[in-house]
């Protein structure tokens, strides 16, 4: 049996204000949470390059792009959870 490395972009990432987290796993499955809910979506994930396909449980797709350290994920921008840039205060 091989063992592979993971790729680069296994990790969690987190929106700037913190209320989405998604976590990327070694194994090529996701878990996002937002605000409250963990195990708000779940499924499968594949990496080319910089570009990740998602394919959620219930079968729903999406795709995102990492660019300059950052995760372009449809309408959503992530960091890395110890890169986020710190939320503005009021």
């Amino acid at each position: 049996m091989t063992s592979h490395a993971p790729h680069p972009h296994v990790g969690v990432w987190v929106t700037a204000d913190g209320h989405i987290r998604q976590e990327l796993r070694p194994e090529g499955r996701y878990n996002e949470a937002r605000g409250d809910r963990a195990n708000a979506y779940t499924g499968r994930y594949t990496v080319t390059g910089s570009h990740i396909d998602y394919v959620d449980d219930t079968g729903f797709t999406a795709t995102g792009d990492i660019r300059d350290g950052v995760l372009y994920h449809e309408h959503l921008v992530l960091y890395r959870e110890d890169r986020r840039p710190s939320a503005p205060t009021h």
